[in-house]
């Protein structure tokens, strides 16, 4: 299950991984474009014209693939590794991505996102908050919001 927040200390975006059948999280700090695709996709908000994330599930359906699973693989100087895996006509290909547009893509697909066990952390995270103030917003409500949001309101993010 995936959830959207801001962190309290940098006000930037991060999407927490929960544990399918236990407590623990996996929390990732993403960048605001990343966060407002899988906001959108999260809120069921739909486009006339496919963004990126949107356009990327089209090619993988298009050449016949599927998008069995999303492995979030290691962290290595505070940065996030994902795979995708990709099966197509008997053959598996991984494909390296960042953990954000791996959980954006793995959403659009309804495909299950996967962690390395030592990436869970058992620890309440008390720094995340919802990211709208509000709390749970409809789908055109959050869209406004997000339109609305300036780059400042997430702080410094450096990828």
């Amino acid at each position: 299950m995936a959830h959207l927040g801001l962190d309290r200390a940098s006000n930037a975006p991060v999407v927490v991984l929960q544990e399918k059948d236990g407590p623990r999280v996996l929390p990732i700090w993403i960048g605001p474009a990343e966060a407002s695709a899988i906001a959108m996709e999260l809120a069921g908000v739909k486009f006339s014209r496919p963004l990126t994330h949107d356009l990327l599930k089209q090619v993988i359906v298009g050449l016949g693939g599927e998008l069995r699973r999303v492995l979030i693989t290691g962290v290595k100087e505070n940065t996030y590794y994902a795979e995708l895996h990709i099966h197509r006509d008997g053959e598996v290909v991984q494909v390296d991505a960042r953990p954000s547009d791996s959980i954006a893509i793995a959403l659009r697909l309804k495909t299950p996102i996967f962690t390395n066990p030592d990436l869970l952390d058992t620890s309440p995270i008390s720094t995340i908050e919802p990211a709208t103030p509000e709390g749970p917003l409809d789908a055109e409500s959050l869209k406004t919001y997000l339109q609305n949001l300036d780059p400042e309101d997430f702080g410094k993010f450096n990828p």
